[in-house]
């Protein structure tokens, strides 16, 4: 275990869609040396517009995370993250828009987040997981699948079967070195959160990057998420979670999970309800028997109706996590 304890802590994080830059967001107040790892799988709403009239990768993801990490004027921030309203461009961001632009101006689609990270001053950096062309794919108890991530939840949706495994079509493309890099250097390797099967997966079944989290000597954790996902995870316990990063990458990549302590209010528990989600059990026995640790933690914050992460208390929660533990890690 490399001990950072005099300098800033090296972190990675891997994940995508709005848990993981929802993290970013406090982490770069505890540490300047963070690499977001982050899907491009993603071929629904602007990014899948973009995908399809440009043949370039989906910026979606990548650019709310660059959002997330940059150092600019108030201004910027919303300009980048301002949504057209009528025309041919409706619903599209103009962050989606300037990250497409400078992907024409560059060799490769990582070429272009660098150079878009640059323009903003970001903290830390932002990779894209492959340069490949991919999509996801997800089969599911009965025997059938969906191809594409936009497809996957309303597949699921209204019937009991479950997802088994997910891959990428094409199969285990291989991850850009920097990332793989950046995975074998981290201090801390935090895994979500966002989407089980659609935000973290397509990372793990990406060549070599469930191999370098599961041979890291790095502290390596598990932001679960708060509440259970319609389409995707309904009635998933977080040993379910959790078992379903194993089975998929075929290795045990974590110790810890971190888990929200608080009480979700009746009124906002009731509308989640409603619409097929409810807060994540913690199974503690079958999370032991898993050889994870679960710690828990008042991470979670809510306004509007929505539950989130609240981006300081869960930064803050996983430096103490590694300051506390770090030294005890259990090689499984």
């Amino acid at each position: 275990m490399k001990n950072n304890r005099n300098r800033d802590l090296n972190i990675a994080v891997i994940g995508g869609g709005t848990g993981l830059s929802t993290m970013l967001r406090g982490l770069k107040r505890q540490t300047r040396n963070i690499t977001a790892i982050v899907t491009v799988a993603d071929d629904g709403g602007g990014s899948g517009m973009l995908r399809a009239d440009l043949g370039m990768p989906p910026p979606g993801d990548v650019r709310n995370c660059i959002q997330a990490l940059a150092n600019t004027e108030p201004i910027m921030e919303k300009l980048l993250a301002y949504r057209f309203t009528e025309g041919s461009l409706k619903g599209q961001s103009f962050g989606n828009l300037f990250l497409a632009a400078l992907n024409g101006m560059s060799g490769t689609f990582d070429e272009a987040v660098r150079r878009m990270s640059d323009v903003l001053a970001i903290t830390g950096r932002v990779l894209p997981v492959t340069n490949e062309n991919v999509y996801l794919a997800a089969e599911f108890s009965d025997g059938s699948e969906a191809v594409g991530e936009s497809h996957i939840a309303d597949f699921k949706k209204g019937t009991d079967k479950r997802i088994t495994r997910v891959r990428l079509i094409p199969e285990r493309p291989g991850a850009l070195p920097e990332a793989l890099e950046a995975i074998r250097a981290a201090d801390m390797i935090v895994l979500g959160p966002g989407s089980l099967y659609t935000s973290i997966m397509p990372n793990l079944v990406t060549d070599g990057v469930s191999e370098a989290i599961a041979e890291s000597d790095a502290f390596r954790i598990y932001v679960l998420n708060i509440m259970t996902q319609d389409g995707e995870t309904e009635g998933y316990t977080a040993s379910d979670h959790i078992s379903a990063l194993f089975t998929n990458s075929g290795r045990k990549l974590f110790d810890y999970c971190l888990a929200n302590s608080l009480d979700i209010p009746g009124e906002i528990a009731a509308r989640y309800r409603a619409e097929g989600a409810e807060a994540v059990r913690i199974d503690d026995a079958e999370v032991k028997g898993l050889g994870v640790e679960v710690l828990r933690a008042p991470v979670a914050s809510w306004k509007n109706g929505l539950v989130r992460h609240d981006p300081d208390a869960l930064s803050r929660e996983l430096i103490r996590a590694y300051r506390e533990r770090s030294h005890t890690r259990v090689y499984g």
